[in-house]
């Protein structure tokens, strides 16, 4: 059979979803974000402490209300100015963290052999520039039909607007026929069936304490391999 009619898009979260899951040394990612620090009187100790204060006060943001920030808004909730110019030691600090799972091309090309669009829906607050360097980098950029960054958007998951961008942006109109993949019972398997679609977890990933949501939503599947998602897709059919 050529296609599955009744699954329109899979969408797909990022990071622990389409990455491996990794710990973070989010110290480290402070320090790493202190170098793009500009006109600052206090001393490096106090810099790194506010941004990882910042760090904690935005995701708690996301996690409690669904309201979406950006880099430039973690820099300012610390109360430090900064040069946009300077934060590749930033992004150098994340690339280790961002490979994409070797069986993610050829899932996206084996759902599109069905006739299946594949989205990606990230709370991030990194520009898009950054994630399509990394889908390009990896070789799969082409076939995403259709990405949200909450950078972009006022939401962040689990809010169901969050999702109905993601549909918007792969052209699909009822979630019922479309399917969302997350490693965050919270944040993507509770909030796409807030938003009407069908979730998949992938339980890979060691949530930190600061990013756990009030509720855990129960999937519609459980894969423990990425690729293994077509399989699921199929079996709806």
């Amino acid at each position: 059979m050529s296609g599955h009619p009744h699954i329109d898009a899979v969408i797909f979260d990022w990071g622990g979803t389409l990455t491996r899951w990794h710990d973070v040394d989010f110290h480290a990612e402070s320090l790493a974000l202190a170098q793009a620090v500009v006109n600052a009187d206090h001393d490096p100790a106090e810099i790194t402490a506010r941004l990882h204060r910042a760090g904690d006060t935005i995701w708690g943001r996301s996690r409690d209300h669904q309201q979406s920030s950006t880099v430039d808004d973690l820099f300012a909730e610390a109360g430090l100015e900064h040069d946009p110019d300077l934060l590749g030691a930033y992004y150098d600090f994340w690339q280790p963290h961002t490979l994409t799972d070797p069986e993610v091309g050829p899932l996206f090309e084996a759902l599109h052999a069905d006739g299946i669009k594949v989205g990606v829906l990230s709370n991030t607050i990194w520009p898009r520039a950054f994630h399509e360097k990394i889908f390009e980098r990896d070789g799969v950029r082409h076939l995403i039909d259709g990405d949200v960054y909450t950078s972009e958007i006022p939401w962040t998951k689990p809010s169901p607007r969050a999702f109905g961008a993601a549909l918007d942006a792969v052209g699909a109109t009822d979630p019922a026929r479309c399917v969302y993949v997350g490693d965050r019972l919270f944040d993507d398997i509770w909030g796409a069936h807030n938003a009407g679609l069908r979730a998949v977890h992938v339980p890979l990933s060691t949530i930190p304490p600061g990013q756990v949501g009030h509720t855990e939503g129960e999937p519609d599947a459980v894969v423990h391999r990425i690729g293994e998602v077509h399989d699921v897709v199929r079996g709806w059919a």
